[in-house]
């Protein structure tokens, strides 16, 4: 029985240490030979360059008439002419609305009467100073002559026609600029009165888009910057448009108002939503292509090139405009960095450089 322990000890002490050889074998193998039997993978490549970089400040908001008026009725009356309607182009000075003139136009004859009174009282009292006005004395005429019109009444009846005249005038509704009749609020008949809005109007010859821009881009704007246009009822189209201006304030949800001037389309209205890309650029900044980043676990990864080995490389990522990202570290200026294939590749991987 003793012996039998014996031979099964030894057959088990044999067995661990023939495992134990077999390890040591095994860890001891060259990884050399593993990688010969990898197959290389296939990689376009690019340099890491420093250059200048254009950094892409994406914003939405709506578009407004560059200049907008309301028409004001600026006395009451009976509308006996409305000549627009809504959507329709008016030119500054064009006659848009008129009111009944009937009682405008017999207070200016009454004003033009008073005034004819008043000249001929003026012609009667200047018949007692002839031999003044008869002199070389101006000074003295001029003094004499400011006195009977005031006598006679005549300075407030030349202000009171101008006043009748005016009211006349108001009875004609005038376009104070050229553009496209909106929110129209009355029809023709209608009794209206002074200080009334009729309606506004837009000049739409060219358009304000006005966006939101987060502070921590805003020192990266300034005014005759270019910009990128593009409206939702043509979003494939770019319009040129330039930073006008940048309100000083910033809101609550810490963004900044900016305002973008673009020459208006026919399909473009005050109102409609529109996307904005401000171009910003920046000199001497180190860009890879967008392809050549990768997140692992997190965190940005750039492959290079060492040996026809890939390199792992962690990498800080700086700005982003949607085809080149800046990098502030870990990738140095002329290193040769993956763009394809490099979303599972592993460091030290073989790989081979696609050339077309």
């Amino acid at each position: 029985m003793i012996k039998f322990r014996l031979t099964l000890l030894g057959f088990l002490a044999l067995a661990f240490f023939s495992c134990e050889k077999e390890e040591e074998k095994v860890e001891e193998a060259p990884t050399e030979s593993f990688r010969n039997e990898v197959a290389a993978t296939e990689v376009h490549v690019a340099k890491a360059e420093v250059k200048s970089f254009d950094y892409l400040i994406n914003a939405t908001g709506k578009l407004e008439a560059a200049s907008q008026v309301t028409a004001v009725i600026e006395q009451a009356g009976f509308m006996t002419e409305l000549n627009v309607r809504e959507g329709q182009t008016v030119q500054k000075g064009e006659v848009i609305a008129r009111l009944d003139p009937t009682e405008a136009q017999l207070q200016l004859e009454k004003a033009e009467i008073s005034l004819r009174n008043a000249q001929a009282d003026y012609e009667s009292m200047k018949m007692g100073y002839e031999t003044i006005f008869a002199s070389d004395d101006e000074e003295r005429k001029s003094a004499i002559d400011d006195q009977l019109k005031a006598k006679s009444g005549v300075f407030l009846a030349e202000v009171s026609l101008k006043e009748a005249k005016l009211i006349r005038d108001r009875c004609e509704l005038k376009a104070p600029i050229s553009g496209k009749i909106a929110d129209l609020k009355f029809k023709e008949g209608s009794l209206v009165g002074a200080s009334q809005e009729l309606c506004e109007i837009l000049g739409t010859s060219q358009l304000i888009l006005k966006v939101k821009v987060l502070e921590s881009d805003i020192s990266l704007i300034s005014t005759n910057q270019r910009a990128e246009v593009y409206a939702v009822s043509d979003s494939q189209n770019a319009i040129d448009g330039k930073v006008i201006g940048i309100n000083p304030i910033v809101d609550d949800n810490g963004l900044v108002q900016v305002s973008i001037s673009i020459n208006s389309r026919k399909n473009l209205l005050p109102g409609m939503n529109a996307r904005a890309i401000i171009r910003a650029p920046q000199s001497n900044s180190l860009v890879v292509p967008k392809d050549a980043l990768v997140y692992r676990s997190g965190r940005a990864v750039v492959f290079s090139i060492e040996n026809n080995e890939s390199k792992w490389n962690y990498v800080e990522v700086g700005k982003d405009n949607g085809e080149e990202v800046e990098i502030l570290e870990g990738v140095e200026e002329g290193s040769t960095v993956i763009t394809s294939n490099n979303l599972q590749l592993a460091h030290q991987a073989p790989v081979q450089i696609i050339t077309e």
